[in-house]
């Protein structure tokens, strides 16, 4: 599943061609994704213009000049493409193909929206895992799907202070406390691994057990690894393209996931291991990490 920095990625190459745009077209090609579309989804999206396009977590969030938030999840497979229309042309920092024949018929591409920017978005979802669905704005947080997620990794209140109050007495393993999205928001099996080994923290050790001075080089780790992360376009291990279509390249500059039984990269005499922590696969370095 995309984490904080594949979704941030998703939105920043979304964010030329719908940000202060108008959605001139709006189709939808099934009844629902992972959940039923709302209530005439389309038509109360045709002629709304985005005020501001964000991030939640995991979640793509569009504010629309209606009132309501086009919330957006990529799920397992999600990807949202980016064709301009005629010819290919660059917009702010992105370069956007032209819409290829058949953009936006194929069997798993589920919605499309035309804007004036003007240019074509795609949502292919090969698995249907996503998510799309509109809420009142003014009322988001309090919705289910976002009145659980605790606080932004990137955000200026994510600090040791805040970090230290919340793993104080938590008997859980700091890599499970750390995918608790209620305790962090947006932080996935990927970049916690790589966060932990920054730190030299490991995985194994009760959260509750985590000495200050390591939380404080563990805040550090997560936002450096996730700016990092977000700079390099992602991580594309299976379905993760940016809205260019183009893959993302962190998977390249991993330190210790996916690289069991290889040398660690500090250098140290050890490997890089892997154990299985509440069903998902942990790599660390058991020299490094303590």
């Amino acid at each position: 599943m995309p984490e904080l920095p594949e979704v941030e990625t998703v939105r920043l190459g979304l964010l030329p061609v719908l940000e202060g745009h108008t959605l001139t077209q709006v189709e939808t090609r099934r009844g629902d994704l992972r959940i039923p579309f709302p209530r005439d989804f389309a038509a109360r999206l045709r002629g709304r213009r985005v005020k501001t396009l964000r991030r939640r977590a995991k979640y793509l969030l569009a504010d629309l000049d209606s009132g309501e938030t086009l919330v957006i999840h990529l799920g397992m497979s999600g990807r949202m493409s980016v064709y301009a229309e005629g010819k290919q042309r660059r917009i702010g920092n992105y370069v956007y193909d032209k819409a290829p024949q058949g953009a936006g018929t194929g069997k798993h591409d589920h919605v499309v929206f035309e804007t004036d920017a003007p240019a074509r978005i795609v949502f292919n979802d090969h698995r249907r895992f996503g998510l799309m669905t509109l809420v009142e704005t003014a009322h988001l947080d309090d919705d289910k799907l976002f009145k659980d997620i605790g606080i932004e990794p990137l955000s200026p209140g994510f600090t040791a202070k805040y970090l230290t109050a919340a793993l104080d007495g938590k008997k859980t393993p700091i890599k499970s406390a750390l995918l608790d999205q209620r305790l962090v928001a947006g932080l996935g099996n990927i970049y916690v691994c790589e966060a932990l080994f920054r730190a030299g923290i490991s995985p194994k050790r009760l959260a509750g057990a985590v000495k200050q001075d390591q939380i404080a080089a563990l805040v550090t780790a997560i936002k450096k690894v996730l700016k990092d992360a977000i700079a390099a376009g992602g991580s594309t291990l299976r379905d993760h393209a940016q809205a260019t279509g183009d893959p993302g390249n962190f998977q390249h500059h991993f330190l210790v996931y996916g690289r069991e039984g290889l040398p660690c990269k500090s250098k140290c005499p050890g490997t890089v291991k892997r154990i299985v922590q509440a069903g998902r696969s942990t790599f660390y370095c058991p020299k490094c990490q303590t």
